[in-house]
């Protein structure tokens, strides 16, 4: 509980935490009074915790979403996928390790699962480009829906990145259109493909592996065509206007659930993702197996068909 990291807004239920932490260090067997001191202030941050993360702003939902602690590709593959291989380098440049990819066995069924890592420390953050994936990420993304589709396997995305990489050295190598050739990929396949926010959707770096039949959003992750922080330097020249810009671009999975974005969403547990990230993975694997199972059946042409009603359809007035 010491160790645990505390966003602004919660610093409330950190004096709480920290009041709690200090009783449970003085408690012993015989200590009755302390005891029951402990279990009203347990019972106080928990509530705490709980109303405060039931009226979260969008700009809180942000930070939450961005939380370091949150679990990330690695910990879902870990506790969801048996005998994972995984698959490198797009075979036309180099390996990218900011989207990590490859072949498994996901609650009895043989899938391709793939998603981008940001790494949990400065080693694993710098490795992994913060998550945000340059041009042959995506061509490695490209060749692993392929052969997925070749041998009729289910594709799950897993969504966590800023946005695609924006260095000169991407651009160079075609990043923009590497995009629409992973989005144009995930739109031809013939097997269900599942697509699952668990932090960040930033702009068309998660659309091009989040284009999928089924489009589910974790409780406080956002998904959004640019950063709060960009929006803002854009629509009013002032970074600093982050807050409004989450406001109004509509970025949580409650308002973009509403407008028809998304499919589903995912609760999280109190706290957040961070707080029970074995508990979050657990949810998240029952919902990508439910979205799969309503898939199972349908031939290929039903799959497209779908999938690419669902998009088009997608700001249409009713």
């Amino acid at each position: 509980m010491s160790m645990r990291s505390y966003l602004d807004f919660e610093k409330p239920v950190a004096e709480l935490e920290a009041k709690a932490d200090e009783l449970r260090a003085l408690k012993t067997d015989e200590s009755g009074a302390i005891g029951e001191e402990l279990a009203k202030i347990e019972a106080k941050a928990a509530k705490a915790l709980t109303d405060l993360y039931l009226a979260l702003t969008p700009w809180q939902k942000t930070q939450v979403a961005r939380h370091q602690a949150r679990p990330h590709f690695i910990d879902y593959v870990a506790s969801l996928v048996e005998d994972f291989t995984p698959l490198a380098g797009d075979r036309k440049y180099a390996e990218d390790e900011a989207l990590i990819g490859g072949f498994g066995r996901f609650r009895g069924r043989s899938v391709c699962i793939m998603g981008q890592e940001k790494g949990s420390d400065t080693e694993g953050r710098l490795r992994h480009n913060f998550g945000m994936t340059r041009p042959e990420g995506y061509r490695k993304a490209v060749r692993l829906m392929e052969l997925a589709d070749r041998f009729d396997l289910p594709v799950i995305s897993l969504v966590d990145t800023a946005g695609a990489f924006p260095g000169i050295d991407a651009e160079e190598r075609g990043q923009a259109e590497a995009i629409a050739r992973s989005t144009e990929a995930c739109l031809a396949l013939g097997v269900p493909n599942v697509a699952v926010v668990v932090g960040e959707g930033g702009s068309g770096g998660a659309v091009a592996i989040a284009t999928a039949n089924r489009v589910l959003m974790l409780e406080h992750a956002i998904y959004t065509v640019a950063s709060p922080e960009a929006s803002a330097s854009i629509l009013w020249r002032d970074s600093g206007r982050r807050q409004d810009a989450a406001t109004n671009m509509k970025i949580t999975a409650q308002d973009l659930l509403k407008f028809g974005i998304i499919d589903g969403i995912i609760p999280e547990p109190p706290g957040g993702a961070h707080r029970d990230p074995k508990r979050m993975i657990r949810g998240a694997g029952d919902a990508i197996e439910k979205a799969l199972s309503d898939l199972k059946g349908l031939s290929r042409d039903q799959i497209r068909d779908l999938r690419a009603e669902k998009f088009l359809a997608m700001g249409r007035k009713v």
